[in-house]
């Protein structure tokens, strides 16, 4: 049987410092039938010359000018000149891992379409990873482990943008990167969860994630959090909501808030839920804040939990399971 092409598309803009790194660790797979197309986004250094001397000596590297501006231009043009039966993306700033092609390869061939090929990552930053990152390392990685990434989708994206890989019709069908909506990774996911992809488990490192103070997501307003939460509302009305049920906002911090104006904004209902014994009773966005007991009176309620605080969040759950509610029908944690 012939080895599948893969199709592996990479934007670039100004990684002139670490993208000969990324095209080694392309070059060093052990899976050897791929092609990669690098698009240049505009960069103003040295990264096209840099790629385009890789794509001198190794005939399977090609790199072109992006046709349009941004990163999801980038990924159409790339994606547009792909031949590949299998597609995945990269970043020009992270590294392989020698056998990141090869594991996903065998996990898609092994079973077939519909299905998602995806590796845990490493997060590393030469001056030193926060704690912030360290625990999104974790946290993703134990879904990845068990395939389990949709069952907390809007917590954080839980698809790593530069580590999964599909069948070329899947990823046509739930519409590639057509949609022009920031942060872009974050609506692929929600698209894959929409098509009902299902996510292959995988216990092995495919994937080295660098940080650093100017990446774009760190630095770029398409990444800003208000992105995020509009996301999150878009799809969780179109894919989760059940309008015959009453909606219970929980938590009336920055993010409640902002969550509040967006449902307000979209003329959605909702019970607004806190424990704040010096908010109880008062008016935001002329909705009362009400106690936690109020739950009690609602019929069969969906939640959205916008409280960060991990030991609270802790008693939420609990509460939850002995109400007999099951996540992702009942109630969705939005942090």
């Amino acid at each position: 049987m012939a080895q599948p092409l893969v199709s592996i598309l990479i934007p670039f803009k100004n990684t002139e410092s670490f993208i000969a790194e990324c095209v080694d660790s392309i070059v060093n797979q052990t899976y050897e039938h791929w092609e990669a197309i690098f698009v240049d986004d505009n960069s103003t250094d040295s990264s096209f010359s840099i790629v385009d001397g890789f794509a001198k000596k190794d005939s399977r590297i090609r790199v072109c000018k992006n046709n349009g501006n941004g990163i999801i231009e980038a990924l159409k043009t790339a994606f547009n000149q792909s031949e590949g039966q299998f597609i995945t993306r990269m970043d020009s700033d992270d590294i392989m891992t020698p056998i990141r092609l090869e594991v996903m390869v065998k996990n898609l061939v092994k079973h077939g379409q519909k299905h998602l090929a995806v590796g845990q990552v490493h997060y590393f930053r030469e001056d030193g990873l926060s704690e912030g990152f360290a625990k999104y390392e974790r946290w993703l990685n134990r879904l990845i482990k068990t395939g389990s990434n949709y069952s907390e989708i809007y917590k954080e994206c839980v698809i790593p943008s530069p580590c999964w890989m599909l069948h070329r019709d899947d990823f046509i069908a739930c519409d590639g990167f057509n949609p022009n909506r920031y942060p872009e990774d974050y609506d692929l996911a929600f698209r894959f969860y929409k098509a009902r992809y299902t996510c292959i488990p995988c216990d092995k490192v495919l994937l080295n994630w660098r940080d650093y103070s100017t990446r774009t997501s760190r630095t770029h307003e398409h990444y800003a959090q208000n992105h995020f939460l509009d996301l999150k509302v878009l799809y969780f009305l179109e894919l989760n909501y059940d309008a015959s049920r009453p909606l219970a906002i929980w938590g009336a911090g920055v993010k409640g808030k902002t969550l509040a104006k967006l449902l307000i904004k979209k003329d959605v209902p909702f019970y607004w839920i806190c424990d704040n014994p010096k908010k109880i009773g008062k008016h935001i966005y002329e909705q009362e804040l009400l106690n936690f007991n109020y739950l009690l009176q609602l019929n069969k309620p969906q939640s959205i939990v916008t409280v960060a605080n991990e030991k609270a969040q802790q008693e939420i759950k609990q509460y939850f399971k002995n109400q007999n509610m099951q996540s992702m029908i009942d109630y969705f944690f939005f942090c």
